[in-house]
């Protein structure tokens, strides 16, 4: 399991443990005598559109070509099963590209792109010197369904009695106020939440549940806000 460095609303900080939920499958896909299914990769084509309008001309030519006969196909290599694979860049010459740039492209609402700009790769922050803070700012779960939605989500989970004791004392106080805390990471606690070197940054939330001496606490991640439409101008409000 990974780690996160996480503070309470008292500003005592641990450091416990995270991982996804585990989810088990009620349904079984078997063969038809039974047997359990296996994955299995094979090359399917080698041959693009552009290497065919490359080799013949047009693609007129090309549809010709392939009635008359198979060009597109490489009998000593289609068909062959794939163990093993490796991810590739390609060119638009569709040859191996060796030096990739990315970049990171904004949209406007209405899917129009509006910005590119250098990515650059985000650090992790979950076990950073400054741990992922309580932000005071709470939800109530009814609201928070209808206002964001939850990507991901990951279970808190106890190292040691102590940490056993922090974090079911977390729980027991979301699950009273029957809302979720709004976290944020960075010394002022005003960052997002970044899982993993290159990921994504997330709005964190944290949601506590309580029955006994059992606990629950599950960190929920969203990068989605759901906003009322503004209404048109010179239309109602």
């Amino acid at each position: 399991m990974r780690a996160i460095h996480i503070a309470n609303e008292k500003k005592r900080d641990a450091e416990v443990a995270f991982d996804a939920p585990s989810k088990q499958e009620t349904i079984a896909m078997v063969l038809p005598d039974g047997r359990e299914k296996i994955g299995i990769k094979f090359i399917k084509t080698l041959s693009s559109d552009e290497q065919l309008k490359e080799q013949f001309g047009d693609m007129a030519k090309a549809a010709q070509a392939i009635i008359d006969g198979d060009p597109e196909i490489d009998m000593e290599q289609m068909g062959r099963f794939v163990k093993k694979t490796l991810r590739i860049w390609m060119t638009a010459e569709n040859k191996i590209a060796y030096r990739v740039n990315f970049v990171e492209a904004l949209y406007n609402p209405d899917g129009s792109e509006k910005q590119r700009r250098d990515l650059v790769k985000k650090q992790s922050n979950v076990r950073s010197e400054d741990a992922i803070q309580w932000t005071g700012k709470s939800v109530p779960k009814a609201e928070a369904l209808r206002k964001f939605v939850f990507t991901r989500s990951y279970q808190l989970r106890h190292t040691s009695g102590l940490s056993y004791d922090f974090l079911y004392d977390m729980a027991k106080n979301l699950h009273e106020s029957k809302s979720l805390m709004r976290l944020g990471a960075g010394k002022k606690g005003n960052e997002q939440i970044c899982l993993s070197e290159g990921g994504e940054k997330y709005f964190g939330f944290l949601e506590g549940r309580i029955d006994g001496d059992k606990y629950c606490l599950i960190l929920r991640l969203t990068n989605m806000e759901l906003k009322a439409a503004m209404p048109a101008e010179g239309g109602r409000k």
